[in-house]
């Protein structure tokens, strides 16, 4: 925790800093959003390098397809549906426009939005090995990586993450199928379930009793110390920030396919549940690439992690952390319990995130609650984080004018992979605080 003096002057210079510290629901909305034709060149990366990115895992379909039969109804595409929610808008009280949820929640093989990023960047490696050793070359059928001899191959290297649970699936599940020798650091957040699902894909799970952070640094030394070893950087990489990325063009196809219109006149408000910000940001990039200026992305973070709005907000990014303010970083949104952001992330997007908003976790145990009520639909707490947004905006007087218009889409991010007995308890506690509020 900085000394008590360096955090009144922080308090003096960004006053929304107490806000933060007394742990209330807030949002902020950037003053320094850009266009997006002038803002993307912030990021380092381009339309070029997301379509590569789709050129790449479209090559990588047929062995998915074999290797993952979920994937087969898809040919070997790992996507979501875009659905409508009549009944959670009128629960929320939305008189104008049209709410949406993108399940990523319901993505095949790990079931969350990590099943983009995470997945990608370990077929990326994979890739790279395989054509370097001569494995595989231009043209072939990318089902050959299912055979024992390559499997055998890609034994000899290992691939290592630090993770609060869901990254973790994704990196260990599609690591392992491919034959690498997987790990993954898991911090105190995560589920047990995790990890007892990652073991029996034959990944060896390193528990700590601490935060993400500390996950992270062990699963960056041992790559540092073993020169087969491949660490998968939830905060600076690229890979999985483009595997995210390609999911704004998809969204555009879906969103055509169901007349939904997105330019000035019928723009898209987008709420993404923010951890450290590749997820969120990868998509948000995306999303920019395909929409422009008719998509205004907005990250929601739980009250005891807000890192993303603490370093954004301050312009500190990863200089700074949650509890150099005294905020501890104890949530049930496990995934969003991230307590520096990824630099990267922050400095490159810092002019494309419209807003951030914070959430407390019984709002989410609420919200989950009234998804489920209203849709019949369950996701995992961090995974309904999105909705906390939409107030905010709707009472934001820069967005007035075509709210009428407007089309909002919640990003679900996880919760088909959750035992039931477990996303029973979430439903039941948040019916219970519906209650409690409604008595």
């Amino acid at each position: 925790m900085l000394p008590t003096p360096a955090i009144a002057a922080l308090c003096k210079k960004f006053p929304l800093i107490n806000e933060l510290m007394a742990l209330q629901p807030l949002s902020w909305f950037n003053p320094a959003i850009a266009q997006a034709a002038e803002a993307l060149n912030d990021v380092g990366l381009t339309a070029a390098d997301v379509a590569e990115a789709s050129a790449r895992l479209a090559r990588f379909a047929p062995y998915l397809a074999k290797a993952f039969p979920e994937t087969q109804a898809s040919g070997g595409i790992i996507e979501s549906p875009v659905v409508p929610l009549p009944g959670m808008q009128a629960a929320l009280g939305m008189m104008n426009g049209q709410l949406w949820l993108k399940q990523d929640s319901h993505l095949p093989i790990s079931g969350s939005i990590k099943a983009r990023g995470g997945i990608y960047e370990v077929l990326k490696h994979a890739e790279m090995l395989a054509l370097d050793a001569g494995l595989l070359k231009e043209g072939d059928d990318y089902r050959l990586l299912a055979s024992d001899a390559v499997r055998a191959f890609f034994g000899q290297y290992a691939i290592a993450v630090g993770s609060t649970g869901n990254l973790g699936l994704s990196i260990g599940i599609m690591s392992a199928r491919l034959g690498f020798r997987a790990t993954v650091h898991m911090s105190a957040d995560g589920r047990q379930w995790k990890k007892d699902k990652l073991r029996s894909h034959g990944v060896t799970v390193v528990e700590y009793a601490t935060d993400y952070s500390v996950a992270v640094e062990a699963g960056r030394r041992q790559a540092e110390n073993d020169p087969s070893c491949h660490f998968v950087d939830d905060e600076n990489s690229h890979d999985l920030f483009l595997g995210y990325a390609v999911a704004g063009q998809r969204l555009k196809a879906q969103f055509a396919a169901n007349g939904v219109a997105v330019d000035a006149e019928h723009p898209l408000f987008v709420y993404l549940p923010c951890g450290v910000g590749g997820g969120p940001g990868g998509v948000a990039f995306g999303l920019k690439l395909a929409f422009g200026d008719a998509v205004h992305c907005v990250f929601v973070e739980p009250t005891h992690s807000p890192c993303m709005l603490l370093g954004v907000h301050t312009g500190l990014h990863d200089r700074i952390s949650v509890q150099e303010i005294g905020i501890d970083n104890l949530t049930a949104a496990d995934g969003l319990a991230v307590g520096r952001p990824s630099g990267f992330v922050g400095r490159a997007m810092q002019r494309l995130i419209d807003g951030y908003a914070t959430v407390t976790d019984e709002e989410l145990y609420r919200l989950l609650a009234l998804l489920e009520q209203t849709q019949g639909l369950r996701l995992e707490p961090s995974a309904v984080a999105g909705f906390a947004g939409i107030k905010p905006v709707l009472a934001a007087p820069q967005y007035q004018q075509h709210l009428v218009t407007a089309t909002h889409l919640v990003w679900g991010t996880g919760g088909s992979m959750v035992p039931q007995e477990e996303m029973a308890a979430y439903v039941a506690r948040g019916r219970a605080l519906l209650a409690a509020g409604a008595a």
